[in-house]
């Protein structure tokens, strides 16, 4: 929809579901320019969205339906969040004190510290405590009107840690008003007892550990770190395999240290994205591209780690590959539950346009996550999964820093936060 248009499209039909007139708002078209936009009013059926059109021109009420006057309030698609590692245990604050007075990473690591504790921790805690530790951070991230996220594993590197922290996942979709997407992410980093053994540990990732929990109905997708420190070219191409061989959609972290190629590979086997991307180079791009995958940007990663090195941007636009944006929450290198503040990080490191960040946490996000039902768009038919904002242009979602701007959260046609 253009700034200057209102489509008026109906799907109504003489259906029992309730039906809500939500009248007197301003949605936030893609690729949103500064700018007047005239009134709208959409009226959701149930679950769904059956009629968006001009500002008092919608169908008659019938009994039964209800009326929310929003006041000329901006509406947005519900926020996506399309990469986290929000279930873990423990924290690394400690961790982060230690770099700041000059510890480096391998100082950390041969302390017990780095990804290994965090691994330590998660299969310490059980799947109770886990759950509750995750939910706070769930709960954050809602109050900002994030409707669906995407979750991963790989701080067990066990199939028994892998299920409780996949499990805990599911527990959180279910406990609160949001759509959750699981990720299998065994192959993140080796574990302490498969030192010196990474092909060994990849087969079990394989042929073990993904069967068993795609067979429990644990997993979505399935992801793995390829990097120096992570797995190489060869290694990241067998969980690729494995994972399309059975009929999952994949994604990698790529080129974040490093160029090493990931992105090439992942786009050869039709990934929905690649993430991280600081050392993507054209070529890589080009490959995205012809793949159809979305480039998921993480600046909190970036301004956590106090990197120098910027993803291209300039690249990504010339070829018209989509960006998403995520908080990349988890222990280590982004303990971020703002994904506004992510915005506000994409356009002031990265130099997104308001535009851009704003399509990164909704339409972007929801190709980049893959859930068939969350498209990140409103329109008739699609899931009535919306934010109403307290703001007087969509420009403040990407500008205050810690300022609470939601009004109201609509999921599946339910007021939710």
């Amino acid at each position: 929809m253009s700034s200057g248009q209102t489509p008026c499209v109906n799907a109504l039909d003489a259906g029992s579901a309730r039906r809500v007139l939500w009248k007197n708002l301003r949605l936030v078209p893609p690729g949103w320019q500064a700018g007047p936009v005239p009134a709208s009013d959409m009226v959701t059926e149930g679950r769904r969205i059956a009629w968006i059109g001009t500002a008092g021109q919608a169908p008659a009420p019938v009994a039964g339906d209800a009326t929310h006057d929003l006041q000329g309030a901006w509406v947005t698609p519900g926020l996506i969040d399309c990469h986290t590692h929000l279930v873990h245990g423990g924290q690394r604050a400690d961790e982060f004190a230690l770099r700041l007075a000059g510890a480096s990473y391998e100082d950390i690591a041969r302390q017990g510290g780095g990804i290994v504790s965090s691994v330590r921790a998660t299969r310490a805690a059980d799947e109770d405590a886990l759950f509750e530790q995750a939910l706070v951070r769930l709960d954050a991230l809602r109050a900002e009107g994030v409707t669906a996220i995407e979750i991963k594993s790989g701080y067990g590197l066990d199939l028994a840690t892998e299920r409780k922290m996949l499990r805990v996942a599911r527990r959180l979709g279910q406990a609160r008003p949001v759509t959750v997407r699981t990720t299998f992410l065994g192959a993140h980093a080796l574990p302490p007892e498969y030192a010196g053994r990474a092909d060994d540990y990849i087969a079990r990732v394989c042929d073990v550990m993904l069967p068993a929990l795609q067979d429990e109905g644990l997993v979505d997708a399935v992801d793995v770190f390829c990097e120096g420190i992570g797995f190489n070219l060869a290694q990241s191409e067998r969980v690729l395999q494995a994972a399309t061989q059975r009929g999952l959609p994949v994604k990698m972290h790529a080129e974040q240290l490093s160029l090493l190629g990931g992105t090439a590979l992942a786009a050869r086997y039709g990934a929905l994205s690649a993430d991280h991307l600081e050392w993507l180079d054209e070529a890589g791009v080009l490959a995205m591209r012809q793949a159809g995958m979305v480039a998921v940007l993480l600046p909190g990663a970036y301004y956590f780690l106090r990197d120098t090195h910027l993803p291209p941007i300039g690249l990504l636009r010339r070829h018209g590959v989509p960006m998403a944006l995520a908080t990349d929450c988890n222990p280590g290198t982004s303990p971020a539950t703002s994904l506004l503040l992510m915005m506000n990080m994409a356009c002031t490191l990265f130099k997104l346009t308001v535009a851009e960040a704003l399509d990164g946490v909704t339409r972007h996000a929801a190709d980049a996550l893959g859930a068939p039902d969350v498209t990140g768009r409103l329109a008739v038919g699609h899931l009535a999964d919306f934010v109403v904002w307290d703001v007087d242009s969509p420009a403040e979602l990407a500008y205050w820093m810690g300022l609470p701007r939601c009004r109201r959260v609509v999921r599946h046609g339910e007021i939710v936060g």
